[in-house]
């Protein structure tokens, strides 16, 4: 059974959508949890994760209050024990006692506190810190602003797009620029922006 103890913790101004439960673990009612990254230390990093409908943004985005309005998921999942399996996370929380009512769970997006990620090396970066920078080359140019990540196995790449295209004008120009010192000068994460060794005809 699913129980929604009372006081609720609010949904967290700076969430992050970290992961999609996928389904149930087990018959003890544990959950599994694909996460949105190969390093899956913010699920591991905060015992709770906060839910929200796949609809209840309407476009992907992190939702304004959590759970879409008259939705059966609970607030929040109070994570007691989580662990790696395969690609996944699987996890055991409060809420949840069983494995039919951790299947309906499924579809449900998490979102933790940015607050509660652990502080990077100073040489690393949280994609979701990257998403949304202006990229400019050493010669000035605005190469465009990153829109993703993509991982390749031997580094991650930055996926850059210009500005959007305008009144008939062509589609924007998208780059994938790889994420490593030999291409990447400096990550200025308070002046919202990359400076990167890169032609801007490539």
């Amino acid at each position: 059974m699913v129980n929604e103890p009372s006081g609720d913790p609010p949904f967290p101004e700076d969430a992050v959508e970290v992961g999609l439960v996928v389904g149930a673990w087990g018959v003890k009612g544990w959950v599994r949890v694909r996460p949105y990254s190969s390093d899956p230390q913010a699920l591991f990093s905060s015992r709770r994760w906060f839910l929200a409908d796949a609809a209840s943004s309407g476009g992907g985005g992190v939702p304004k209050g959590g759970r879409g309005e008259g939705s059966a998921l609970p607030a929040v999942l109070r994570v007691t024990d989580a662990r790696a399996h395969g690609g996944d996370v699987v996890a055991a929380v409060r809420e949840v006692s069983d494995r039919d009512a951790a299947q309906t769970l499924k579809g449900a997006r998490i979102f933790v506190s940015r607050a509660s990620f652990p502080t990077p090396q100073d040489d690393e970066f949280y994609w979701v810190d990257l998403i949304g920078l202006t990229v400019v080359n050493r010669q000035g140019v605005v190469l465009g602003t990153v829109d993703s990540l993509l991982e390749t196995g031997a580094n991650a790449v930055l996926r850059v797009r210009e500005a959007q295209a305008v009144d008939g004008a062509p589609a924007p120009r998208e780059r994938l620029l790889p994420f490593v010192a030999a291409h990447v000068d400096r990550v200025d994460l308070a002046g919202r922006q990359i400076l990167v060794d890169w032609d801007a005809d490539f």
